[in-house]
């Protein structure tokens, strides 16, 4: 769709009057005083994990912003493939799709060799391979991803909404008594309250936990006694979008350019089909020098992209943002409030997410996308814990996934930032195939946890070899039984809390006696040891905690779906209605066999265990009955009755 022709409108572009577009302004009247989970700061990672937290109405959550109301404009705008995955999980990856810029090729350019003053082409590729992943890279302004995620915090069973104008100026946590239970409530922050007709009054609340999504200058960092830590390149980039006339052929492509003196410009088209973003190189800073020194302006920034863009014009209509940043790659070396040394006495408070902890070049493309995800992980971590369904030592997980994650981020980000900077010695072909090598990575799907308390061994690795432990569940088309409904098996996995175990069938009748679809299913629903019936509370659906699904390899005409087991058609609900939706076939019209595209084992079958943030969290054989049974023993608990 286009939109943004006579001027950036910030906001729904589907909304005709530009009043209405903004969006809602906010929770009014005093802050809760006692909540279960505070969130400071409502960027990406606050919002996601506000999105995941309020799903359950029996959390108390609370999100407050320092900003004075809702993003509308600047600041992050790439949205990789397993981002879209994730959004998939929170129900609005059609509503991105639809209004983002799809990033399909890069085009990459550099001097040329003739003319060493013009650039020329000299590169192109696809953006991501083939069969990465059932969604594109797209690009699209940070502020319609927060609007998004707002439109679910409203809509959710706990109707949340931030509190804006609310910076917090202090945060005490309680020592721990061993044995004393009676305030769970410890940490205690203390809020200005910077509203018209408000300021300056303070407010207190209470939480249980805290997390800390308020960016690289992160008071809730600092009241944990952490800080970032790396190093800096000395080197300043500016960036900014713009609605503009170019004679550049490929402004509405991803493009890499390189000039022989004037340095290097990363084109990033935007949403709405006018807009596009550059990263523009500018000069090399002194030793200790900051970039707010140089007293750069956007009119610099337009007249070194144009130096760059020779022989190319660039005639600028309207910046409806800009900036001007140093890199740097620097991280936190936890992500809690426990001390190492103290981890096996301690359970951790408070947390930090995002750009609290990690900060980079965006010229990855990475950070909104990296927050997002340490906001995924905590999310449905807290809520179990807080919901009794996973014991409290569980949270210490977070800080150790998460912070091997951004470490990876921060080593690639240097490496990459490096590679575009001209001053270490651009090389449009090395570039290139820089870039080709690690599209995984870029496109966030290379991101994979360690073995731990929530990610097996690979003993089993054999019987799904395209679902590797520890990455994100890699969907694959499928064929739903019931009603013969093409669709991505991964789009079963929703942002909801619960658990997945995907049984995949092995050869022969599934409906037979002894097939491995109904042995496991008979331990599942009847077997004292089963993690469905120890960790389902009496009442609930059957599905509430770990919800199975099935994939067989017939065709779906060939299942007879009354001849299955009960736990495949489960009876839910207040009236006991059947679930249809638990079968699959593989998609063998189209040939795009999801037993092939994964590696399932086609004689033994396999049961893929995966976590409710969408990660390979096991891998065991169909009668492993008793390996799965430990597996969630490791962490979860039996609930109160």
């Amino acid at each position: 769709m286009q939109f943004h022709l006579n001027g950036f409108e910030p906001g729904d572009p589907h909304i005709a009057d530009p009043a209405q577009r903004t969006p809602a302004p906010g929770s009014p009247g005093p802050v809760p005083e006692v909540v279960d989970v505070l969130i400071v700061g409502s960027g990406p990672a606050g919002l996601t994990l506000a999105a995941q937290l309020s799903a359950f109405p029996d959390i108390r959550t609370c999100i407050v912003e320092q900003k004075p109301g809702p993003m509308l404009r600047g600041q992050a705008d790439g949205i990789a493939c397993r981002t879209m995955e994730m959004f998939e999980a929170f129900g609005f990856s059609e509503r991105v799709l639809k209004e983002a810029c799809w990033i399909n090729e890069t085009t990459f350019w550099r001097p040329d060799s003739a003319q060493p003053d013009n650039i020329v082409r000299s590169g192109r590729v696809q953006d991501t391979e083939d069969g990465l992943s059932e969604f594109p890279h797209v690009v699209l302004n940070q502020a319609r991803v927060h609007d998004f995620y707002l439109d679910v915090l409203s809509r959710s069973p706990a109707r949340l909404a931030p509190y804006y104008g609310r910076r917090l100026i202090d945060l005490q946590i309680a020592p721990e008594t061993a044995g004393d239970t009676s305030d769970p409530y410890t940490v205690t922050a203390k809020l200005e309250r910077s509203e018209a007709g408000h300021a300056p009054q303070t407010e207190i609340i209470k939480a249980r936990y805290v997390v800390g999504c308020d960016g690289a200058r992160s008071a809730v960092r600092t009241s944990i006694g952490r800080a970032l830590r790396g190093d800096s390149a000395n080197h300043a980039w500016g960036v900014m979008d713009m609605l503009a006339v170019t004679d550049f052929p490929d402004v509405r492509f991803k493009s890499l350019i390189q000039s022989a003196a004037h340095g290097s410009i990363i084109i990033i088209p935007r949403e709405g089909g006018y807009l596009f973003r550059l990263y523009i190189e500018m000069d090399k800073l002194d030793a200790g020098e900051r970039v707010s020194n140089r007293n750069i302006t956007s009119d610099d920034l337009v007249a070194a992209a144009r130096r760059i863009l020779h022989p190319y014009t660039l005639d600028v209509k309207e910046v409806p943002w800009w900036s001007v940043y140093e890199i740097g790659q620097r991280i936190c070396d936890k992500f809690d409030d426990v001390p190492e040394a103290d981890m096996a006495q301690r359970l951790p408070r408070v947390f930090i997410a995002g750009d609290a902890c990690h900060t980079h070049s965006p010229k990855a493309g990475q950070g909104m996308n990296v927050s997002m995800q340490d906001g995924f992980n905590l999310g449905w971590k807290l809520a179990a814990v807080l919901r009794q369904r996973c014991a409290p030592h569980l949270l210490h997980s977070y800080s150790a996934e998460r912070q091997a994650i951004a470490r990876e981020l921060i080593d690639f980000d240097r490496e990459w930032a490096e590679m575009l900077a001209s001053s270490k010695g651009f090389d449009a072909a090395r570039t290139q195939d820089y870039f080709v090598r690690h599209g995984r990575y870029t496109a966030g799907t290379a991101a994979r946890y360690s073995p731990s308390l929530l990610t097996g061994e690979a003993t089993h690795q054999h019987l799904a070899s395209g679902l590797a432990i520890g990455m994100r569940f890699h969907s694959a088309p499928v064929i739903r039984v019931a009603d013969a409904r093409p669709m991505q098996l991964g789009h079963t996995v929703k942002a909801d809390g619960r658990w997945r175990i995907v049984a995949f069938a092995g050869a022969g009748d599934p409906t037979a006696r002894d097939s491995g679809i109904r042995t496991l299913c008979s331990f599942l629903s009847e077997a004292v040891e089963s993690p469905v019936t120890k960790y389902t509370l009496p009442g609930d659906d059957i599905d509430s905690v770990i919800d199975l699904r099935a994939v067989f390899q017939q065709d779906h005409r060939d299942i007879a779906i009354e001849a299955m087991p009960p736990l495949l058609l489960p009876r839910k609900g207040r009236y006991g209605l059947c679930d249809y939706e638990k079968m699959f076939s593989a998609d063998l019209k189209s040939g795009h066999d999801i037993f092939t595209l994964r590696g399932i084992d086609r004689k033994l079958g396999c049961m893929v265990v995966v976590r409710p943030d969408q990660y390979v969290a096991h891998i065991l054989p169909l009668d492993g009955h008793a390996a799965l049974a430990a597996f969630f023993d490791g962490f979860m608990t039996r609930p109160a009755m």
